[in-house]
């Protein structure tokens, strides 16, 4: 008799479980609480899905803050080339880009989705729409099925891969984690990772919707630097965001929690290619070009527009003055602040505004080899609501979908013979 898999959650991991659980044998049920399944993958990477990275999967752990080594077994059972030619064989070849980044060819997330659904279905699973899960049921210490609405739905194995917190407007609102405890499961406290930063300097908002490319940035805590990145970095209303804000928003968050709160900056730096010599050598070939101008028109050809009156504000030199007038000190303290233009961090946005969730279902009540846990028979766990959380760059949908095709597999196969 073929066993029965309900999976909770019809993301990324609850596809990946989905798939992986029929292909083996069992009788899968997906029900997603949304009208359509893969909503959070169609708007990562901007809509193009960055879904794994190129690094070597030894080193995957390490761009994992928080329990990377509980993924060790996952990502070696289905790792970033096994991922990469999965979605090639089912009509998504991908790309490489900077930082070892893959994306579908297409810059569509939507591929990925369809690969994944249509993949599903042929495989015979059934995927409902539309159906929250309200409860899990227990018998003798193994579960035996779902509440989903009025109906009891009956399984040998259930997968929780509900996702977390983050882009509620996906179907991530927390189920999973209260599900979890129902079930005598511990949740590690919540916080967003990946997140977008807030500041305290008043003229941040002068700045809203400015993007820079090739920039770099720092944070530092308490004065000591505890991680950098280089890329994209956009301003708005309320602070920093862009990749490398999100990159180092999880070193500011979990300081943010400590107590007394420690001060933390972000230092910018918008010429990192130059050494501080050859950007004041620019400067000067700059303010030799525009002699006759005043220091407010004479950076036009160095920094958007949109930036200058900030940096001549906070440069101390008078606006008005004549760039001949400026002195050595003066264009050495501007060279300063244009290669370490700090921020003070007061806090990050609400998790619902993180690409990720930080904390989850502790792993220590899971066993790593089969996402099983460890005090409810025939209960599985993959994906986000694992307290398990990446850097960005393809390492969370890629830790996803191996925990995901991890979990299906043993729950298709548990107490039925070797594992294939």
């Amino acid at each position: 008799m073929r066993k029965r898999v309900v999976i909770v959650g019809g993301g990324a991991a609850g596809l990946m479980a989905a798939i992986s659980a029929a292909e083996n044998g069992a009788d899968v049920l997906v029900l997603e609480k949304m009208p359509a399944p893969g909503r959070k993958i169609l708007i990562t990477g901007k809509g193009r899905c960055n879904f794994t990275n190129r690094c070597e999967i030894a080193d995957f752990p390490k761009f994992f803050p928080n329990n990377g080594a509980f993924l060790y077994s996952a990502l070696r059972a289905f790792d970033n080339q096994d991922l990469i030619d999965y979605l090639a064989a089912h009509g998504v070849p991908s790309k490489v880009e900077r930082g070892g980044r893959l994306f579908p060819v297409s810059d569509k997330a939507a591929d990925v989705v369809d690969a994944l659904v249509k993949t599903a279905r042929q495989a015979g699973v059934r995927i409902q729409t539309s159906r929250p899960v309200q409860s899990v049921r227990v018998a003798d210490g193994r579960v035996s099925g779902v509440v989903a609405g009025l109906e009891t739905v009956p399984a040998d194995a259930v997968i929780l891969a509900t996702g977390g917190l983050s882009y509620p407007g996906t179907g991530s609102t927390g189920d999973g984690y209260r599900l979890a405890k129902e079930l005598g499961h511990s949740v590690t406290p919540l916080a967003p990772a990946l997140v977008p930063l807030e500041v305290a300097e008043s003229w941040i908002g002068e700045l809203q919707g400015l993007s820079l490319k090739n920039v770099s940035a720092l944070v530092r805590i308490n004065g000591r630097k505890v991680d950098s990145d280089f890329g994209e970095l956009m301003f708005t209303h309320f602070g920093l965001s862009g990749p490398i804000i999100l990159s180092l928003s999880q070193a500011a968050s979990r300081a943010l929690k400590q107590t007394p709160r420690p001060e933390i900056v972000v230092s910018v730096n918008l010429k990192p290619a130059l050494t501080p010599e050859t950007l004041d050598k620019r400067l000067q070939r700059d303010f030799t070009a525009f002699a006759r101008k005043q220091f407010k028109n004479s950076l036009g050809e160095l920094l958007p527009a949109k930036l200058i009156p900030v940096v001549i504000r906070l440069s101390g030199i008078a606006p008005e003055k004549p760039v001949h007038q400026i002195s050595r000190d003066e264009r050495r303290q501007l060279v300063e602040l244009l290669q370490n233009l700090c921020f003070t961090i007061r806090g990050t946005r609400p998790v619902a505004e993180a690409v990720v969730t930080a904390g989850g279902v502790a792993v220590k009540e899971i066993q790593p080899k089969t996402m099983e846990s460890r005090l409810v028979g025939g209960l599985y766990f993959a994906g986000e609501i694992l307290d398990v959380d990446g850097y960005t760059g393809g390492f969370n949908l890629q830790a996803a979908f191996s925990t995901g095709c991890v979990a299906g597999r043993a729950a298709a196969l548990a107490d039925a013979g070797e594992q294939k």
